[in-house]
């Protein structure tokens, strides 16, 4: 068969081999890494360089929410320590107001500022304009059938954390 467990054959076809969830999370990985390459040709376009693409993605994370920073970590599934740190860059680049809450001083809330906003559309307006511009009707439908696959497999995976499932 292959001699690298989980690559994809240079034909491009991947019905050949047997994937496993490892597959799938070592491929989501991957692209992930890619979308924030991406990220970076599209700050480099905007001339924005007081932001990392893992930055971008907590804004469009927190969006146009307000947010506790707990709420930001359980919905954007980041590592404390690492968010904080962005976190902190963020406010002091001027893309994230934090304030204290009313109700537990204790908590920080968070909220998109202007510039945070403006970055975010011209973002969304980029990859809105690649995506109609690249995608036929086939391609939509079958982005939204890997969204689905993807999006049940998160709550396949979040439930074996939950109930102890893990084989």
């Amino acid at each position: 068969m292959f001699t690298n467990p989980g690559a994809i054959p240079s034909d491009g076809t991947v019905e050949a081999m047997a994937i496993t969830h490892l597959e799938i999370a070592r491929l989501i990985e991957r692209s992930h890494r890619r979308f924030l390459d991406l990220l970076r040709v599209e700050l480099t376009r905007l001339g924005v360089d007081d932001i990392s693409p893992a930055q971008v993605m907590l804004l469009f994370t927190i969006g146009n929410d307000e947010l506790s920073v707990r709420d930001l970590l359980e919905r954007g599934h980041y590592l404390g320590s690492n968010a904080s740190y962005n976190l902190k860059q963020l406010v002091d680049a001027g893309y994230v107001h934090r304030a204290a809450s009313q109700r537990d001083r204790r908590s920080a809330r968070l909220k998109l500022t202007s510039k945070a906003m403006e970055l975010c559309d011209s973002i969304r307006t980029m990859h809105e304009n690649s995506h109609r511009q690249s995608t036929d009707e086939a391609e939509a439908r079958e982005l939204n059938i890997a969204f689905n696959v993807l999006r049940r497999l998160e709550m396949l995976w979040t439930s074996a954390l939950r109930y102890g499932e893990t084989g």
